[in-house]
């Protein structure tokens, strides 16, 4: 289902349909362009504008002899337009073309991932309000730290995701940068004003400068945020696969009627969406360093990011696309267990509070490393004898001397971790809770 609800939003971007349509267009506006110079006579631009079209099939069938793709089109093109078509492809380079058909295809990608962002960010939202106040415990290096709530974790991934918005907003307008300079970039046989002309019409940018390509650098930055975005998605995913572990069990992945989890074992329910995901990030990391190579070219222009371009482009952004679509589902179905992670919560039996007893004894005067030696002695005793941290404090004689029973048992209550839970959701969502 996701497949072909990919296939029909983002893979269209990529058909050859949609690639010679860009094409087609740019080619019909340069023509234009000459026209408003009175380098085209105005009887062969009208001819060009209405008999302008081509056969895919055909520009296909064509490229098998000339073994390039703009000259067959060119070629094809031509067979529509007739004599005029002499004025077809004048006084520019293939890379004219395919540049600035590059900038509107990466262009017309951006919007569906921005899109996918802003329907992700929605589900993050509902999520996070809905479990705001759940608590959790905090983990760091993966062992239990002290409580947060699992409003909390799902806030971060939000607000990780308003950048990732940003990112892709500032993406697409480096990327929306077109060229129509020649063979080398010098205008020397199209005046600027056609490249003008032409980006203006297109929605994009001239490219202050360009040799016979604009500067692959425009691209890796386009790709390295594609990259980023996908180590998002990819932190949100291994939350679940670690607190779907059995040993944990605070969350896991929706799992539905008849689905199978192993060949082998029944009883199997195994975080396959997440994995997936962190797979997926793997080759945008590095369709990234792709990217990142094409930037250095031989002089003026080679071919060598040419073969790289046609797969990372579409490659890359198609399984964002799918990333982000299964990313959303995977939140939105999401199955938590509040009871399990209060469970897990009280695994360590209270040992979570050692930095309130800590700044508490720092209150009734002792120096930070008095009160620190205090406070690890008791609770290495517990955690080595699996004790209960409380209980502990109120029988050790030296926290005796500056805690009462009442004051450790009030220092350790829950409810000083979440008072501030409103704030971080107001600073986040920008809006009162």
């Amino acid at each position: 289902m996701i497949e072909r609800y990919t296939l029909q939003r983002m893979a269209k971007v990529w058909t050859d349909e949609n690639r010679f349509s860009k094409w087609l267009d740019i080619e019909v506006l340069i023509c234009e362009a000459y026209g408003e110079l009175s380098l085209i006579p105005q009887e062969d631009l009208k001819a060009i504008k209405e008999k302008a079209r081509f056969d895919v099939g055909k520009i296909l069938e064509i490229e098998k002899r000339t073994k390039h793709d703009v000259v067959a089109f060119i070629e094809c093109v031509s067979e529509y337009v007739g004599p005029s078509s002499k004025y077809i492809h004048m006084g520019i380079t293939s890379s004219d073309i395919l540049d600035t058909s590059f900038a509107c295809l990466l262009k017309e990608a951006s919007e569906i991932l921005i899109n996918d962002i802003t329907a992700l960010m929605d589900v993050l939202k509902d999520k996070a309000y809905q479990y705001k106040m759940t608590p959790a415990i905090g983990r760091t290096h993966g062992i239990h730290a002290e409580p947060v709530t699992f409003g909390l974790k799902i806030a971060h991934f939000y607000d990780e995701m308003r950048r990732n918005f940003e990112r892709m907003k500032a993406a697409r307008e480096r990327i929306s940068y077109g060229k129509i300079s020649g063979a080398v970039g010098t205008y020397a046989h199209v005046p600027p004003f056609v490249e003008e002309y032409v980006c203006s019409k297109l929605g994009l940018k001239p490219a202050p400068i360009s040799s016979q390509i604009i500067p692959r650098d425009y691209h890796a930055e386009f790709f390295t945020t594609l990259a980023l975005i996908g180590s998002s998605i990819e932190r949100m995913a291994m939350e679940i696969r670690s607190l779907q572990r059995t040993e944990v069990g605070e969350a896991e992945e929706f799992f539905s009627k008849g689905q199978t989890g192993s060949s082998a074992m029944p009883h199997k329910r195994n975080p396959i969406a997440s994995e997936n995901l962190c797979g997926l990030a793997r080759l945008l990391h590095g369709y990234a360093v792709s990217s990142m190579e094409n930037v250095p070219l031989w002089h003026e222009r080679d071919i060598s990011h040419s073969s790289v371009e046609r797969v990372i482009a579409p490659d890359a952004t198609i399984a964002l696309d799918y990333m982000f679509e299964r990313v959303k589902n995977l939140y939105k179905n999401l199955i938590v267990y509040p009871e399990k992670m209060l469970e897990n919560m009280n695994i360590s039996k209270g040992l979570y509070h050692s930095e309130a007893i800590l700044i508490a004894l720092i209150h009734k005067g002792l120096t930070r490393q008095e009160a620190y030696k205090l406070t690890q002695k008791v609770a290495m005793h517990c955690y080595e004898n699996r004790l209960d941290f409380v209980t502990e404090l109120t029988k050790d004689a030296d926290i005796g001397k500056y805690l009462s029973s009442e004051e450790i048992r009030a220092t350790c209550s829950n409810d000083h971790y979440f008072r501030n839970v409103d704030t971080i959701f107001g600073k986040v969502f920008n809006a009162s809770s």
